[in-house]
């Protein structure tokens, strides 16, 4: 019989699924699955299993999970972030050159040239197309984590002048910033200043609506806005308003939606971002090391709704408490174990807004009922588990 069962949504990339052992069970059709595993599926729509520790998105955004809902419940879930870091930047520099070089309207026209006269055709028409060199223009970046930092690097390297604006980046994606890259203090002045502006911000409540009508009206009048992060995070009514009035010059989305996708002065392209076999490999194999090592061990990584806290095993039983962040909780958990005699090798905890995670390594061969009954008891518990000795 399995060790455990991993119920998949959606093409999972067979080189994340070969990464799991012979002691799990991984199908779509898995029933009381102790995770799933997805890409795009919305999970919102769906009764999610009790059964259910945890859930892994073989990508970066997790608004198709209820992610909320499910840190309530003490299941965590994880995310794959920077995995598919590289082909996002990659698609964020072809849609720059698509907008500077009016590469789209170009190609159309080559496509229809006739056949007859089309020497002639292509020195009649391709002064139409003439565009603009990226080097010495202004290329204005919001947000710099994984794939913001790597966009403003190589906008560096084609001679932009490259704004960078994110009052939270990490220390590690800091340090890897390029010293030309500039910070403003206020994200009006980016926008005010920048012939391109790029959006590498996650979806939230505080960021959807972040690009509104008044953030567009601060737009440079020949300014291209690029969207390869959600398109909620414009208001998108407001921007075609803007363009009909000719002013930014140009959208580069990789959202299409019927708002935008027939507009001539937006450029869009069918959510390419992530969609190369790399980033689909690395994503998966990402989630599925991050899955089986937090059902084997309790380790948490790289989680979204809970805080990374992992122990190495050293042949104990382990107890893992997915917990809410009160005062004297951790307290209470100890005093409950060494009442009955347990001692405690080592311990690892850490909070996240409301919630925490801890793991504890026992010198026990077995955990009393009464004690798993006490710990279950406390409200403050919403996920308890035993994992056997290695």
């Amino acid at each position: 019989m399995a060790k455990f069962t991993i119920r998949t949504y959606d093409a999972i990339s067979p080189a994340g699924l070969r990464r799991f052992s012979p002691d799990y069970t991984v199908s779509a059709g898995a029933e009381q699955p102790d995770a799933i595993l997805l890409r795009s599926h919305n999970l919102h729509r769906e009764l999610i299993d009790e059964s259910v520790l945890a859930v892994g998105r073989a990508g970066a955004g997790v608004n198709n999970i209820p992610v909320a809902e499910l840190a309530a419940r003490g299941v965590v879930v994880f995310n794959a972030p920077g995995a598919n870091a590289n082909s996002v930047k990659e698609l964020v520099l072809a849609g720059l050159l698509l907008a500077a070089r009016n590469l789209p309207a170009a190609l159309a026209y080559a496509k229809a040239l006739p056949v007859q006269d089309m020497k002639q055709a292509v020195e009649r028409g391709k002064k139409r197309f003439a565009g603009h060199e990226l080097a010495g223009t202004t290329l204005g970046v919001i947000g710099l984590g994984a794939i913001g930092h790597r966009v403003a690097n190589a906008a560096v390297g084609l001679g932009m002048r490259v704004l960078g604006y994110d009052p939270a980046i990490s220390a590690s994606h800091a340090a890897d910033l390029s010293p030309q890259v500039q910070r403003p203090d206020n994200l009006d002045r980016l926008l005010a200043e920048s012939d391109y502006v790029t959006l590498h911000v996650p979806l939230t409540e505080q960021t959807r609506g972040l690009i509104d009508q008044r953030r567009i009206g601060l737009l440079r009048p020949g300014a291209v806005l690029l969207n390869f992060a959600r398109d909620e995070l414009v208001d998108e009514e407001a921007l075609v308003a803007a363009l009909d009035a000719g002013a930014p010059r140009g959208y580069v989305t990789d959202f299409p939606n019927p708002l935008v996708y027939a507009h001539d002065k937006v450029i869009v392209l069918p959510h390419l971002g992530a969609s190369t076999s790399s980033a689909e490999e690395n994503c998966a194999i990402m989630i599925a090391d991050q899955l089986q090592d937090f059902l084997e061990n309790g380790n948490i990584r790289f989680s979204v709704n809970y805080p990374a806290v992992s122990l190495p095993r050293r042949g104990y039983l382990r107890l893992t408490l997915a917990h809410r962040n009160t005062p004297g909780v951790i307290a209470r958990f100890s005093e409950v174990i060494s009442g009955a005699g347990i001692n405690i090798v080592e311990l690892g905890n850490d909070s996240r807004g409301e919630y925490a995670y801890s793991i504890m390594e026992l010198e026990t061969g077995s955990l009393p009922g009464h004690v798993i009954a006490d710990l279950e008891a406390m409200p403050q518990v919403l996920r308890l588990r035993i994992l056997a000795a290695p």
